[in-house]
């Protein structure tokens, strides 16, 4: 069998294909110098990491962050109804008041008067005006500076 070994026709390369650069994969299996390694493979291998911490900064801030600053708003929202409620209860309260008073007959007369203007038989009523307002700014000479004067005196008193 040796000598079968021998005669074959084919023979055995003493070198593999890719290191004589007949093959497709000489590329690959080449030696590359280390420093292009780093600089091609770490290019590549930054952004998809710096891809991959956006992705998921982006998935937690939607998972957490954005519950979490609803849940902690709500405590906000909770106060400010509960202060709503609380004064909603106080006018309730009066109002109730009111309807009480306004089922007795005292408070069926007074209402009758304040609000329609109503009068018991024997009773006069005078309705007065308020004073208008005094005008500030007089010409100046003869009548209006004793006006002037008196409006003054009249401001200052109450």
């Amino acid at each position: 069998m040796a000598d079968r070994a021998k005669q074959t026709r084919l023979r055995r390369p003493k070198k593999p294909a890719s290191s004589r650069g007949r093959s497709r994969l000489s590329d690959i299996t080449r030696p590359v110098p280390r420093d292009a390694r780093i600089t091609e493979k770490g290019r590549s291998t930054f952004f998809v990491t710096v891809v991959a911490v956006i992705v998921v900064g982006a998935v937690v801030a939607s998972l957490v962050g954005l519950p979490l600053q609803t849940y902690l708003g709500q405590g906000d929202e909770i106060d400010r109804l509960t202060e709503q409620v609380e004064r909603l209860e106080e006018v309730n309260a009066d109002l109730a008041a009111e309807v009480d008073r306004l089922r007795t007959d005292e408070g069926i007369i007074e209402a009758a008067r304040s609000e329609l203007g109503y009068v018991i038989d024997g009773e006069r009523r005078e309705t007065l005006l308020d004073l208008p307002d005094l005008p500030e700014d007089l010409p100046s000479g003869w009548p209006y500076g004793p006006v002037g004067d008196i409006l003054s005196v009249r401001l200052a008193t109450p």
